[in-house]
């Protein structure tokens, strides 16, 4: 995907609530010079047609997966992605966005024995070390976790990374990938997230200091890789 002024490549970005942005992966889609648009699809705002993108990232929410027939803004955002799947569109799903994807494409989305929260560690299998989303990673490396749900692996799709408490951590599908865990996530998102969430922190048993402390432990790592996996991302589109 080119950079700069002129470039035709457009990231098309769907928030779906206040709190749950893109974070340092917009940072680095600005400091690249890559166009994007962030539409508010949970506020109403109208999604851009398939052909005046290049590349869709979808981010998370507290709403289910499994209720996405409950919301009107989530019913016209799956049929948007159900045809950028069918158009082989490069598609980046973040925790709710990953587990929508794995629905459309046919899997399971269901509650996760554990709820995870903070930072916890993240394993690349096989298929995960070979994929082009995580060129450059190590095996093992930390990733911010907020979620009670997890997704099934899609039929036919690949497992690329797991978790000791939650399995599948990301999965990839022709040229659809879903992360359940943030390397994004920004200071700022790690406190708000830790105030505006507390039911699920209790739930969770842990603490809103020890969630953001968890956070500030890795700060540095995750930032690192956040913007390795968005290089990444955005190359692997280029093709």
């Amino acid at each position: 995907m080119k950079s700069g002024p002129g470039s035709s490549g457009r990231v098309i970005v769907l928030q779906n609530c206040p709190e749950e942005g893109i974070g340092l992966y917009g940072c680095r889609l600005r400091q690249l010079g890559i166009a994007h648009a962030t539409i508010q699809v949970h506020a109403g705002e109208d999604i851009p047609p398939l052909e005046s993108c290049d590349a869709i990232i979808i981010g998370g929410t507290p709403v289910s997966a499994n209720e996405v027939r409950y919301h009107d803004f989530l019913m016209e955002e799956a049929r948007y992605l159900k045809k950028a799947l069918d158009q082989g569109k490069p598609v980046l799903g973040i925790c709710f966005g990953a587990r929508l994807l794995a629905r459309l494409l046919g899997a399971e989305v269901k509650r996760n024995p554990v709820v995870e929260i903070g930072a916890c560690p993240v394993r690349l299998t096989a298929a995960g070390h070979s994929d082009p989303l995580f060129q450059g990673f190590p095996k093992n490396f930390p990733a911010f976790q907020w979620h009670a749900e997890a997704f099934d692996i899609p039929p036919w799709g690949l497992r690329l990374a797991t978790g000791w408490d939650c399995p599948n951590q990301g999965f990839r599908m022709g040229s659809a990938v879903g992360l359940q865990f943030h390397l994004e996530i920004t200071p700022e998102e790690a406190r708000r997230l830790a105030r505006s969430m507390s039911g699920e922190m209790q739930e969770g048993i842990k603490s809103r200091v020890r969630v953001v402390r968890s956070y500030h432990e890795h700060e540095v790592q995750m930032a690192e890789l956040a913007e390795r996996l968005l290089d990444n991302f955005l190359a692997a589109a280029e093709r």
